[in-house]
């Protein structure tokens, strides 16, 4: 699945003027009222964002890995909302159906979640489960025809404006292996939304609680039709959504540097510019050096992700998906602090950007797995080969 490149650079140059042009200019305005524009998410439906991974045949773009997290890295050249409203119908939200739905489920979910019709949302995580999937709490249990589904889901992106879900719930025993992924549609009786949540960073994304309580949903809502391999369906997704954050990480990287040079010709001390003293830039060196390491390692694991048969666990692959999340996304938040530093007290005040990119970026270090959960995978991977 891929777009020929003359239309990929037509699609990746709208892409990167609707950046420059639409969003970066709205991003005081962003932070200030907590929420993206409705007209600016009609714009990003017209230009296709919503469907950039699901295949033409449903409606999408169908860009290949590749070519989504060159999209992804000019996405991140703003602020992070702005994708976050993308974000769960580009990657985990549309990927587990698109992977493993049935006939009948891919046709009825994927053509309005490619349009921007339907967002969806993933809920997996729980208050006392996140990492560690096989503990999940959330129960469905079987009642004629019907499931029947009791839990609580936290942090879950898009929930207020999801009109469906792809939610993990428990069927069986314990373990990974008695977990089974829903297509819950949002508004049913017995689903409700807990309290926006505050956060830290990334102002005008939006995540909740999603509350179940006997929420009756049909077996067909199984995805894929049968229970039990919801663990599967919830670890493929996450090798494409790790890739397309480790693009963003990048794109995010650059906007900094661009921000942390220009300020360090801009500002004077000692009678010059401080971009002149070596310790300057030698923080903007090490940006510079980190940041084109990251996104080179993006740029190859992406390309090994597409030609690899999509679908097919491997171990390598993951591996290397790992250390690309890993390095990139802690690259970024290096390269936000040096951007701190360089600003000195202004990196300080919200009226300098790279306030705001310094604590947006945190968060790239916890969702799609944790860089702990990455060190693990990639260890055991190493140790498994020894």
């Amino acid at each position: 699945m891929a777009v020929d490149a003359d239309s990929f650079a037509q699609i990746l140059d709208a892409v990167r003027r609707f950046v420059l042009d639409r969003l970066v200019p709205a991003e005081n305005d962003v932070e200030f009222n907590d929420d993206v524009p409705a007209a600016i998410v009609a714009d990003m439906r017209n230009l296709g964002l919503f469907g950039l991974s699901i295949p033409e045949s449903y409606g999408g773009i169908g860009l290949s890995m590749a070519q989504e997290c060159e999209v992804a890295f000019e996405l991140g050249h703003t602020a992070l909302a702005f994708r976050s409203v993308i974000g769960t119908n580009v990657g985990i939200g549309s990927q587990g159906i698109l992977m493993h739905g049935t006939s009948e489920q891919k046709s009825s979910y994927l053509p309005r979640i490619a349009s921007g019709e339907l967002i969806i949302s993933f809920a997996l995580t729980e208050p006392d489960a996140g990492s560690d999937v096989g503990s999940l709490k959330t129960r469905g249990e079987r009642d004629g025809d019907d499931y029947v589904l009791n839990g609580t889901k936290r942090f879950i992106t898009n929930a207020p404006r999801a009109g469906a879900f792809t939610l993990l719930a428990r069927t069986d025993g314990p373990g990974s292996g008695g977990l089974t992924a829903f297509i819950v549609p949002g508004g049913l009786p017995g689903l409700s939304l807990g309290e926006l949540d505050r956060k830290m960073g990334q102002r005008g994304t939006k995540t909740c609680d999603v509350i179940l309580e006997n929420v009756r949903v049909p077996a067909a809502s199984i995805i894929g039709g049968v229970p039990g391999k919801g663990f599967r369906t919830a670890m493929s997704v996450l090798d494409r959504g790790r890739l397309h954050i480790s693009a963003l990480a990048c794109g995010m990287a650059e906007r900094i540097l661009q921000e942390s040079v220009a300020y360090a010709r801009d500002r004077h001390q000692f009678g010059q510019a401080i971009g002149n003293f070596q310790l300057v830039q030698a923080m903007l060196a090490d940006s510079r050096a980190e940041l084109a390491a990251a996104w080179a390692l993006t740029r190859d694991t992406a390309q090994r992700f597409d030609a690899h048969p999509a679908g097919v666990a491997n171990s390598e692959l993951t591996m290397h998906v790992s250390c690309t999340k890993m390095f990139a996304t802690e690259m970024v938040g290096r390269v936000a602090d040096r951007g701190v530093q360089i600003h000195g007290g202004s990196g300080y005040i919200s009226e300098y950007k790279v306030e705001r990119f310094y604590r947006d970026v945190r968060l790239l270090r916890l969702y799609e797995g944790t860089t702990q959960i990455q060190q693990l995978i990639i260890g055991k991977h190493l140790m498994a080969d020894a």
